[in-house]
């Protein structure tokens, strides 16, 4: 009776987000009497993965076939119904990304499974099994009650801070018998995107918009982001224009992100971009235009010219770190 929860690695290593999905899987399962069992697949050594105890998980069933190492949606999905099965649960956790949503909509029909996609809280299970999302693309909550027996919780990244504790998971194989159908398709070819931070699980973020003038400029943007420790982001203009890769658009026709800082330097803040943001805890803007948009839904606002704000932000960044480390 265990709750389920899907991890995921690159090359090995196991995500930030799927730590944080872990940990969300073993306080459900606390809410429930029960325990937290992490379904890994690929290519991950044992180390990596009875680390996952620190999180909160007590067993990982690991499929340890390197084809699974990318995505590849019919065999994740006959995987983790198997699991499920096996461990008898009722509630299977994953991240709210684009993997997740290639598996778990397939898991929730061959389960007859209710589905909340976006979740923003733990289970209220004083009413139910109540779960808060976003809808209408951030600019509004909903309250789910999930009615059927088994649950699936896609859980937007980084709604919770993650905690490393002590502890170490029992990893058991999982011996799953998969169908060529199973691979019917092919991975020729896996494009990472460049920088230093990834944009999907960083926590702080630097955005620039069409304020930036031209891609020439854009080492004003990378500069904070290196002093920050930070992933770079751009608004759709941007992208479209081909200043930037189109990885790095964020908004309601790009990514969405729910970093702990987001600085947009030259963003106007028109609704569709916001919607891909509105998620972040703490939001800078920087635009001389004092009329943008974007200053409503800022923490922080700062009215000026990007290109004389951003080195002198960068500058008081490298002078802190040069101070306090």
């Amino acid at each position: 009776m265990s709750v389920i929860v899907l991890v995921e690695h690159s090359g090995g290593v196991i995500k930030k987000k799927s730590f944080e999905a872990v940990q969300y899987a073993a306080h459900v399962a606390k809410q429930l009497g029960s325990t937290a069992t992490a379904i890994a697949l690929g290519d991950i050594s044992e180390a990596e993965l009875q680390a996952l105890g620190q999180y909160g998980a007590q067993k990982v069933l690991h499929v340890g076939d390197s084809r699974l190492d990318n995505l590849k949606a019919r065999a994740y999905t006959r995987a983790v119904v198997i699991a499920a099965k096996k461990e008898e649960s009722k509630v299977i956790i994953a991240t709210h990304d684009n993997n997740c949503r290639a598996v778990a909509p397939r898991v929730a029909i061959q389960l007859n499974a209710g589905l909340v996609a976006g979740a923003l809280s733990y289970p209220d299970l004083d009413k139910g099994f109540t779960i808060r999302k976003s809808v209408f693309a951030g600019k509004a909550f909903a309250n789910v009650n999930i009615l059927s027996d088994i649950k699936i919780i896609m859980l937007m990244a980084n709604s919770f801070p993650v905690v490393k504790g002590e502890g170490s998971a029992v990893v058991e194989k999982l011996d799953v018998a998969f169908e060529a159908k199973d691979f019917g398709i092919k991975v020729k070819e896996v494009s990472k995107q460049t920088g230093e931070v990834s944009l999907a699980d960083a926590e702080l973020v630097v955005s620039g918009g069409r304020g930036m003038k031209g891609p020439e400029n854009w080492g004003l943007i990378e500069s904070l982001a290196h002093e920050l420790g930070a992933a770079t982001a751009c608004s759709r203009p941007v992208a479209d224009a081909h200043w930037r890769p189109h990885h790095e658009h964020v908004g309601q026709t790009g990514g969405t992100i729910r970093p702990n800082l987001y600085i947009a330097a030259g963003i106007s803040g028109a609704i569709q971009h916001l919607a891909g943001v509105s998620g972040s805890k703490t939001i800078v803007v920087i635009n001389k235009d004092s009329e943008a948009p974007f200053f409503k839904a800022a923490t922080y606002g700062v009215v000026g010219d990007v290109m004389e704000v951003l080195p002198a932000l960068t500058e008081a960044v490298r002078k802190y770190k040069a101070q306090h480390h």
